[in-house]
């Protein structure tokens, strides 16, 4: 096995073992705990977790995923998000290679990812996750130099802006509250790190891809008009392909507007 193919490896064990932690975060931020102690438990019996049983996805695999000690279920979330934190590392690993890129990129890809399952749980995006991640993407631009810092800051306030006017005319027009204020806070977490330029494709992916959604659930749920559907994880979707694919898909579209 070649140095690229073990670097790969590496990668994917990366991921898989930081989305142990991202199971942690999702966990216990909401609730406002201690990502340090106690250790992990069974959120069944309470048990406290193995460090045997606390390999990512293998240990749920070989117990079937239940409880070793209740034999209640567990929770599927659990190696979906560290299957999908290795994937993420190999993909960043892939584009980036071996560099602070990768490192960074992967923190905001990790940042988006725990924010996501947490809106789709508790319809909230935490401050202590989006504003720090403001800080981050300002700091990025100075470090990477990917954008500059005032297109960073650009997007920032206009990441904030966009969204805000949304939901501003959004309640005007309706009377009720579309949008919180965290999906405003996160969007300008996304045009800190991508820059202002990012924002217009963001936002068009994240609207298609929700109200694809958001029709789907409609016509499943029997709930109607009235289904509630969390606006997160389709702007972190929107950043994420955005940042594999933004140029791509804007030459794309610049061909064929010419």
């Amino acid at each position: 096995m070649d140095g690229y193919a073990i670097a790969l490896v590496f990668a994917v064990l990366f991921g898989l073992a930081i989305g142990s932690f991202l199971n942690v975060l999702i966990h216990r931020v909401p609730l406002g705990n201690s990502i340090v102690a106690p250790r992990s438990s069974c959120p069944h019996c309470g048990a406290p977790i193995r460090i045997g049983d606390n390999i990512p996805i293998l240990s749920y695999l070989m117990l079937r995923g239940k409880c070793r000690t209740c034999r209640r279920p567990i929770s599927p979330q659990y190696p979906i998000v560290e299957a999908l934190t290795a994937g993420l590392s190999l993909a960043l690993f892939i584009k980036f290679g071996p560099t602070l890129q990768y490192l960074l990129f992967f923190l905001f890809c990790a940042a988006l990812e725990v924010i996501s399952v947490i809106d789709l749980h508790h319809r909230i995006i935490p401050d202590i996750l989006s504003l720090p991640g403001i800080l981050c993407g300002l700091a990025a631009a100075l470090l990477l130099g990917h954008v500059s810092f005032v297109s960073s800051l650009i997007g920032a306030i206009a990441g904030g802006g966009i969204l805000l006017l949304i939901a501003f005319a959004y309640e005007r027009l309706t009377g009720r509250t579309g949008m919180g204020g965290g999906d405003i806070k996160l969007l300008a977490m996304i045009g800190a790190w991508l820059s202002a330029w990012s924002l217009p494709l963001v936002v068009l992916i994240a609207s298609l891809s929700g109200i694809v959604t958001g029709l789907v659930f409609i016509v499943t749920s029997g709930q109607g008009l009235r289904t509630r559907i969390p606006f997160g994880p389709f702007l972190s979707l929107g950043a994420v392909i955005y940042l594999f694919f933004g140029p791509l898909i804007t030459r794309w579209y610049l061909d064929v507007l010419s």
